[in-house]
Formats: C-alpha cells, structure tokens, sequence
C-alpha cells in the first residue's frame, strides 16, 4: 500500500510538471503542446513508474513529455479483474487531476488489459466525461485463446490453489497485496471477454481508437518469450474464430475496437513486434523499430480528436 502511494504522489508531481501544456502553453513547436493530459494504463504483470531500465514504457512516456504532453503512468494491481483495477485508475486519475486544479478530459492509452481497464472506467465508473479518446494497444477485447487454454488445463478444483500461489509470488515481486491472479485468468479467456464486452458498452461521447501488431514467423531471437507463445495462440485461435496472426498472446482481430488504427512501422528485418515490444518494456523493441514514433503518432491521434 505504501509502495502504492509513492507511485500515486510520482504520478501527480509528472502531472504537475507538464500542467503547462495541458493547458494550451509551452512552446508552440512541440506537437503534443495544447493535448489533453495522457495517461498510460498498463496491462497485467504490469507497472506504472519507471526505475532505470526496469521501464513498462520503454521510455515512452518520458519521450511524450518530452514533444510537450503532460503524462501520468499510474500503477494498479499487478493481477485481479478489470472491474478492480479500474478502480484504482479512476483514483489516480482523480487525484493528479485535483492536485493540480484540473477539470477537463484527458486521453487514455491502454497496453493489454490497461485497455479493458480503461473500458471498464469509461463505461462503468460514470468516467466517460472526464475521456477524450480511449486509445487500445494489443489489448485482448476478444479474449486470447493463451488464456482460454490455461484455464482448460488447470483443473477446476486445483485452480484456486494455483492461484494462491502466483497471487503469493506476485505480491512478493511487486510488494502488493490484493493480487487476484484467477479473476485475470477468467476475464482475458475468450468466454470472460464476451462477457465483458456484454457488460461494458462503449460510452457515447469517448471516440475509441485502437492500435496492434502481430508476429511473422517463430523468430525466436527477436522474440524469446513471445515467440515460445505464439504457436500456442496460433492453434488454439481457430477453436474460437479468431486469427492465427498474433502477438504472442493476442490474436490480430482480437485487438480491434472502435476505429482500427494498425500498428507500428518497420523495416524488412524486423519480424513483426510482439506483446511486450508493443510497449517497448524493458526496452525491448527500441531495436526493431521506432518505438517513440509510434507512440507520438497514437498521441498526436488523440490530440486531433480531443
């Protein structure tokens, strides 16, 4: 909780000091001047504030600040529900905005299911007043057949001790309490998603835009972890409708909501990017192409429909 807290405070001193921008000031050559406050929303496993190389964004949010937008990177539940951790968000997203006199709109990019959290607190949280844009980035609105089928294996009376112990070793990990590894289980499967889908309309009044890659081959030099997942998600895909092509976990049209937007460009060496390359986390897709182009180009989307 104390841990929380300081990520909380970090998040509203990074909101305080890009306010100016927010507001329509700074320099008038820098292309996200004059944008709504972004905040990035990470998906599971996930984290909010950089440490060094230990970096969800990959730089990301620091090169945003940097061409003139004011952003927050909350931290959340590394594991539970989205219903859960949206609550969360809307917390922190409450707290940055008043600690800085704010009350206008603010743009949400979410990573994975930092994306159905952001749903979630749009439609559900009475938030869609406060959005501007609701951009997705390899999120699993349909569901991901990796998850479907881990929970296919794991039998029904074995989970709950599963998930006792990966709540354990996640809370240790990232020093949070709270984890819920089987409400994530359950909700990024392909029938937890239809369900959610169904209990999470889109708001009238938040455009929503969504961004996504897939993978092209098993290269597992570009792709160690995800490549490993791939042929996973691959074969598991056609059981549910879904397509081959994937990230690693997340199957190409699983990633389309609202207005599809594509996904990043890259050279002919590059054998597509993968789930966690999506955000450059760790630092881990900088090599392959141009992480913080891609990121100005979902920003500067968001700003021309604010």
């Amino acid at each position: 909780m104390l841990k929380r807290a300081k990520l909380m405070v970090a998040g509203v001193l990074f909101l305080a000091a890009g306010a100016v921008s927010a507001s329509g000031g700074g320099s008038s050559s820098k292309p996200l001047a004059g944008a709504y406050p972004i905040v990035l929303t990470h998906g599971i496993f996930g984290w909010g504030k950089s440490t060094g190389i230990v970096d969800y964004w990959g730089g990301n949010a620091a090169y945003l600040q940097s061409q003139g937008a004011t952003v927050l990177t909350p931290t959340v539940t590394a594991t539970n529900s989205s219903a859960a951790r949206a609550a969360q968000l809307k917390t922190a997203i409450q707290t940055a905005m008043a600690a800085n006199n704010y009350t206008g709109k603010v743009h949400i990019l979410g990573h994975s299911q930092g994306g159905l959290d952001a749903r979630y607190l749009v439609s559900n949280l009475s938030f869609a007043s406060k959005v501007a844009t609701l951009t997705t980035i390899n999120t699993p609105h349909k569901g991901s057949p990796v998850a479907s089928v881990i929970e296919a294996v794991i039998p029904n009376w074995a989970l709950p001790y599963v998930g006792t112990v990966v709540n354990t070793l996640v809370g240790v990990v990232y020093g949070q309490s709270s984890q819920n590894a089987v409400a994530a289980l359950k909700l990024l499967t392909v029938s937890g998603a239809t369900a959610f889908n169904a209990s999470v309309p889109n708001a009238s009044g938040v455009k929503y835009f969504s961004y996504g890659s897939y993978m092209i081959g098993n290269d597992l030099i570009q792709h160690p972890a995800m490549g490993l997942l791939a042929p996973i998600c691959s074969i598991g895909a056609p059981f549910y409708g879904q397509s081959i092509w994937n990230d690693g976990v997340v199957p190409d049209d699983s990633q389309r909501w609202g207005t599809w937007k594509g996904g990043p460009s890259y050279g002919v060496l590059t054998t597509g990017v993968d789930h966690l390359e999506a955000t450059n986390a760790l630092y881990l897709g900088q090599t392959w192409y141009d992480t913080n182009g891609y990121y100005l180009k979902m920003a500067s989307n968001a700003k021309s429909n604010q």
